[in-house]
């Protein structure tokens, strides 16, 4: 049984570097001790523990009720902390950080055995790093002077946290502390990538980092992909592999045509008809059909236009609608270009894979 401890709060949003300072001091002394701290970065709100303390690492699985082989990322603030953490990797890697660290990319490395715990890298003989580009998120790492293992904080399975409260809503009482610095930036996780051979960069996971990105800064690498929305049976390399993730309490179906007209008077034919049964219905859909839809709950994602704007609002919607009660949750689908591959790919995971095609 989970017991139920005091959590505090540091709220840093908007305060000036010396508060700000004053503050992450506390927050990364606590995280060196062997504490849960949960903190924002440019991404999701992840929950940090010192990655070479497997006690502490231990707590962050039944924090969130996480399964035990789900590997963890390991966030740093310095280069020279790899060296300490991972084996010699290839000069791509090295490359993909010039270009994108600080920044929303973890990529996949040899693990350095003995240093790390193992149930960070759950048995394999990897481990995903990446260096957040969040001001905050930066200073508390190196306050805290170790490698930080931290997934989303939320509990297993729920919409990750863009918000300290939707933390607070997931882990009050489970954890020693959260980090305040307002509203993340991104909205979806980091994507995760591998280097299985030269010459190709692997998407295990898309996110904040797209595959066009990828692409246009390394124009001679194949981009190659085992990403998908469906459930994969096999041990995951990467978070976001395995088990459903970022769902609701309600039961949600993404939609999905050519003519979204069509895609459209479908939700609405659905919401109707859930209705009539008495159920509470919910519909996530773009700017441009917004107003067609009637259900308890019609929330926007923006124009379909502009697909970071979606990114950035889906988990708080779909909290919004858990907040509400809604038991029944039609959304758009959308084109999977740019960050539309992610938005794509938690949906369909938040959905459980019921994913209607007209």
């Amino acid at each position: 049984m989970q017991l139920m401890i005091k959590t505090q709060q540091w709220l840093v949003d908007g305060k000036e570097d010396a508060q700000l300072a004053e503050a992450l001091e506390q927050a990364g002394a606590a995280l060196a001790a062997g504490a849960l701290v949960a903190f924002p970065t440019e991404t999701v709100y992840g929950l940090g523990a010192d990655a070479r303390n497997s006690q502490a690492v231990e707590r962050i699985f039944a924090a969130k009720g996480r399964p035990s082989d789900n590997p963890l990322i390991v966030h740093i603030a310095d280069r020279e902390q790899l060296d300490e953490m991972v084996l010699p990797y290839p000069q791509l890697a090295s490359e993909l950080m010039d270009h994108f660290w600080p920044g929303p990319l973890t990529i996949v490395l040899p693990a350095r055995e003995g240093v790390l715990s193992p149930l960070v890298t759950a048995g394999l003989a990897t481990v995903g790093v990446r260096m957040p580009r969040h001001r905050a998120a930066l200073a508390l790492l190196r306050e805290a002077g170790c490698p930080v293992a931290a997934p989303s904080a939320n509990r297993s399975g729920r919409p990750s946290p863009t918000l300290a409260w939707h933390v607070q809503e997931d882990l009050e009482g489970r954890i020693e502390g959260i980090v305040d610095d307002g509203p993340t930036g991104v909205g979806l996780e980091s994507t995760v990538v591998e280097l299985p051979e030269p010459g190709v960069i692997r998407i295990l996971r898309p996110g904040g980092v797209t595959r066009e990105a990828l692409a246009h800064a390394f124009p001679g690498i194949f981009i190659d992909s085992e990403a998908t929305g469906e459930e994969d049976v096999s041990a995951p390399r990467s978070p976001g592999m395995k088990y459903t993730h970022y769902a609701p309490q309600g039961e949600l179906h993404i939609v999905l045509g050519d003519d979204s007209e069509a895609a459209a008077s479908y939700i609405r034919e659905q919401q109707s008809s859930a209705r009539r049964r008495g159920e509470t219905t919910g519909i996530l859909a773009f700017a441009e059909r917004l107003a067609g839809y009637e259900a308890d709950q019609v929330l926007s994602l923006g124009s379909e236009h502009e697909l970071e704007n979606a990114a950035h609002l889906l988990y708080a919607a779909l909290r919004r609608m858990d907040a509400c009660g809604v038991q029944r949750i039609w959304a758009e689908g959308c084109v999977t270009d740019g960050i539309g591959e992610a938005l794509m790919n938690r949906m369909v995971k938040a959905a459980g894979g019921r994913t209607i095609r007209l």
